[in-house]
């Protein structure tokens, strides 16, 4: 028996060797929502297209198009799933004008954390729902989480912000559900994209914004034009990033081409959390320190306002059925991980 060991290997090793020298070489064409220059936000991906050839041996190779520069970032689902590009990378509640429940497969307010908002994904029936959710929706494509990075700053402002009465009749940028949170409270807010969002703040377009983290935000100039800086990101504690692709792409590759890219998507879940973690607090001691920003945490009472707005919004949304299946599931899971996370870290409710 052990003669026949070396020899089954050999095979083994032979045959996986050839099925990979078969597979046909891959180019992803990938347009992207966040510019290659934005930390933690656009950098993910550049990081992923730098990994493919070499986990697959030149089997994979991705192409990045900068935002606009192929397709605009809020076409990147219908470009994927036509045709007419084979791969994008985007966040899912750019798509939730069409599918509600897409908002909940990137982030919302009061949301997981990342450790947990990734035990759901992969763990729990996130995946599973998040795919089901662009199947149902009649969009040919698969999705993989590429990216994850954790809380964000909840908003520049010009003028300080003292009470509920203060954001009445401002105008903002804002993302997502806690759009439609801040809406209830009397904020008229809009989406405006990332690299148009200074110019507005400067022309008095907007009177405030929120995009992402302090080390994000650093790179659009925001602290030149809105001195005051609040925490926490109660809209967006965690923020998952996703890689679209063509599903007759996917399918068209070999099994070993499709872990290739899962495996490293999942690697850059890993390497963007950490990312996301190490450059904030530089950031910050310059905005403090440097700049002139006051960095201020919303009193305890203005934080209950923006919950108790944000369950009217819940129920609002579940009028969406996927939307309430989603949410539902990811409740279910958040009430059963807290009993571990309550007793297992510190400062826990």
């Amino acid at each position: 028996m052990k003669t026949m060991i070396k020899p089954l290997l050999t095979a083994s090793a032979l045959v996986l060797c050839a099925a990979a020298v078969h597979a046909k070489p891959v180019l992803l064409k990938t347009p992207i929502a966040f510019g290659s220059n934005l930390p933690a936000l656009g950098t993910p991906i550049t990081w992923v297209s730098e990994q493919l050839p070499l986990v697959s041996g030149g089997q994979i190779k991705m192409k990045i198009y900068e935002p606009g520069k192929l397709v605009a970032p809020l076409e990147i689902l219908d470009a994927v799933s036509s045709g007419k590009v084979n791969s994008g990378y985007s966040i899912a509640g750019y798509w939730a004008g069409k599918m509600p429940a897409a908002a909940i497969f990137s982030t919302i307010p009061f949301g997981p954390e990342a450790p947990e908002f990734a035990a759901w994904m992969y763990y729990g029936n996130g995946l599973k729902l998040y795919q089901k959710m662009y199947d149902d929706g009649g969009y040919n494509v698969h999705v993989e989480p590429c990216a994850l990075i954790s809380p964000e700053t909840s908003g520049w402002f010009k003028k300080p912000v003292n009470s509920v009465e203060d954001l009445k009749g401002l105008n903002m940028r804002f993302y997502g559900l806690g759009g439609e949170v801040m809406q209830k409270l009397g904020v008229s807010t809009s989406l405006i994209p990332g690299g148009e969002i200074f110019g507005a703040l400067e022309k008095g377009a907007i009177d405030a914004t929120e995009f992402s983290q302090p080390a994000i935000d650093e790179k659009l100039g925001f602290y030149k034009v809105a001195k005051y800086n609040y925490f926490p990101g109660w809209h967006q504690q965690a923020t998952v990033f996703e890689l679209l692709i063509n599903k007759d792409t996917w399918n068209g590759m070999s099994d070993s081409q499709r872990a290739q890219i899962s495996t490293t998507c999942k690697a850059s879940v890993t390497n963007s959390v950490a990312e996301s973690e190490y450059i904030q607090f530089e950031a910050m001691k310059k905005n403090a320190e440097v700049r002139g920003v006051e960095i201020r945490t919303w009193p305890k009472e203005m934080m209950d306002q923006f919950r108790s707005a944000w369950e009217e919004v819940v129920q609002e949304q579940r009028k969406d059925p996927t939307f309430a299946v989603v949410y539902d599931d990811l409740k279910n899971f958040r009430d059963n991980y807290k009993l571990w996370s309550s007793r297992a870290f510190i400062n826990r409710d």
